[in-house]
């Protein structure tokens, strides 16, 4: 398998383990690879730190939230130069994460509001530059926190600018809480939507889950685990509970194996 969403240890919000701890778990599950997000801090240092010596392909990412500048181009050319093969919009900082009153670490930034067109016009800009960067290094840009109409803006906005990775962040969870219509018309448009074991522990059906995978198919949908978090479990664990209460909900095993597998790791890997 590959985890393409798992959080780990430095964080502003607690964790399970530490970079070295949560590679060491998906080295003894056998897992290919996986991507270190951090909401705060970007992770490509960190990255080539914790997989050195392993056999875990381990890639970092950068998330655009107020201490890396918000949505600052700068960050996002230093981040991808140094190897980040992810570039994730607005999360704890989002305008949306924020109007609806989600949980936040003590060092959230009191007042931010990020967000992008349509909500915010004025960001063009510096998204479409953004854009060109990720485009330019053939990496992933992940819509994070925004609100749908943000994301149905974003994937555009990246098909325009020549982006052949785009992310829809857990489309139908809490942020952005998208109807399985929404995200099937995004994923038409060539973006590839995350279903994650985070949501389906926080009471997620995974009746439902199962129902949307089994539309996208394997090559419009990845699964992760966005775990890390001391009170799930682990992610390998988590990632291997969501692939078989999906497949007992009635997803194809063959599809969910993919969707856990091979098409996260085409989507990140060069």
């Amino acid at each position: 398998m590959f985890d393409l969403h798992v959080h780990s240890a430095p964080c502003v919000l607690p964790r399970l383990t530490d970079d070295a701890g949560v590679v060491a778990l998906y080295e003894q599950a056998g897992f290919s690879g996986c991507v270190l997000k951090g909401h705060y801090e970007p992770t490509a240092g960190r990255a080539v730190a914790a997989g050195a010596g392993s056999r875990v392909a381990v890639h970092g990412a950068i998330v655009l939230n107020e201490p890396v500048g918000g949505l600052n181009p700068h960050a996002v050319a230093a981040a991808l130069e140094l190897g980040a093969r992810v570039v994730w919009m607005p999360t704890l900082d989002a305008r949306e994460h924020r109007l609806r009153g989600l949980p936040l670490p003590a060092a959230a930034v009191e007042g931010a509001a990020l967000a992008i067109p349509p909500v915010e016009p004025a960001a063009e800009p510096a998204v479409r530059r953004i854009l060109a960067l990720v485009a330019e290094a053939d990496a992933v840009v992940a819509t994070g926190h925004l609100s749908a109409a943000e994301c149905g803006w974003l994937v555009r906005a990246a098909r325009r600018a020549g982006v052949r990775r785009v992310m829809l962040t857990h489309p139908n969870y809490g942020v952005p809480a998208m109807s399985h219509s929404e995200t099937e018309e995004l994923c038409e448009l060539g973006a590839v939507a995350e279903i994650t074991a985070y949501e389906l522990l926080k009471g997620g059906d995974a009746e439902r889950l199962a129902g949307l995978a089994g539309r996208l198919g394997p090559s419009r949908c990845v699964l992760s685990s966005d775990t890390g978090q001391p009170e799930n479990p682990p992610p390998p664990e988590a990632l291997a509970l969501l692939v078989e209460r999906l497949v007992a909900a009635g997803l194809d095993p063959q599809a969910a194996q993919a969707m856990a597998c091979e098409t996260p790791e085409r989507l990140v890997t060069l």
